[in-house]
């Protein structure tokens, strides 16, 4: 079986961690929660259409971005532990028939940049998911008012 490496997986999980591939990495195909994540992806692309199609004012977008938002935050919250995990961590848990200090489980350059660059994605996604969803809440509270 071959060793698991961190930088590849913490890469994976940053690129592609939407989609559930770096859980197929890590777990397999059988992989349950990596089958699963692409639904809050497709659900966020599809806000993402519905606002081009009916503009910024369609409720159900206003649910859906967010969870585009905070589904990749996720992801990159997820990349940063994988990245962050020590060399004996990392093979304990996913390479567990080789020694401690493998290469596998050691951190280079890539495995850093992948760090800065998910710690950046992460934060912008967070913070637009906040902030288009208290936008639209607070937007719907004050029409809400203006009714009354």
């Amino acid at each position: 079986m071959p060793l698991k490496s961190k930088t590849l997986a913490t890469w994976l999980t940053l690129v592609f961690g939407p989609l559930g591939l770096h859980r197929f990495y890590l777990f397999g195909l059988q992989d349950t929660l990596g089958w699963l994540m692409p639904v809050p992806t497709a659900l966020g692309l599809w806000g993402f259409e519905r606002v081009e199609a009916y503009g910024l004012d369609d409720p159900l977008s206003w649910v859906l971005l967010p969870i585009f938002g905070l589904h990749v935050a996720a992801c990159c919250l997820q990349a940063i532990v994988y990245g962050l995990m020590t060399p004996e961590a990392w093979n304990a848990r996913f390479n567990p028939q080789a020694e401690m200090t493998v290469q596998a489980g050691r951190s280079n350059w890539f495995t850093v940049f992948a760090l800065m660059i998910s710690l950046m994605v992460g934060t912008a996604a967070l913070l637009s998911a906040i902030a288009y969803g208290t936008q639209r809440y607070f937007e719907t509270v004050l029409e809400q008012q203006k009714e009354i």
